[in-house]
């Protein structure tokens, strides 16, 4: 009996491994200032984490010099499909308040200024 109870404790925790957060995986972003990219988000430490992985503009992909920089910012889940952290906008360079939800294939990311009373959003779509 006690191997079978450890059994079944080793194997609950190997499926909770195995479930990943809707929020990773590969997102493409809105067109800001002529140009989107796709970002891989993945976990880091407790939170989320997202990098530029590739950019396109009207011409096609193009070698951008924010690939591989941290858009999203430890977003931490809060709960049904809703994160909160910091996101960084390439086009100003500026970090701000972030805010994520998540429905099925689309997550709307806010950033937000004066506590998060103005916000600005666009909405990704999952590519992968």
């Amino acid at each position: 009996m006690k191997s079978f109870v450890l059994g079944l404790v080793a194997a609950v925790g190997l499926a909770g491994a195995v479930a990943a957060d809707p929020l990773e995986g590969i997102w493409q972003t809105e067109v800001d200032d002529g140009a989107y990219a796709l970002v891989t988000v993945s976990p880091c430490g407790p939170a989320f984490c997202g990098v530029i992985s590739r950019t396109f503009n009207a011409d096609g992909e193009y070698q951008s010099e924010n690939i591989g920089r941290q858009i999203v910012i430890d977003m931490v889940p809060e709960g049904d499909g809703h994160y909160e952290g910091s996101v960084w906008r390439p086009s100003n360079d500026k970090i701000y308040i972030g805010k994520m939800d998540i429905e099925g294939n689309t997550v709307r990311l806010r950033g937000c200024v004066a506590g998060g009373l103005i916000c600005a959003s666009q909405t990704w779509t999952k590519v992968q």
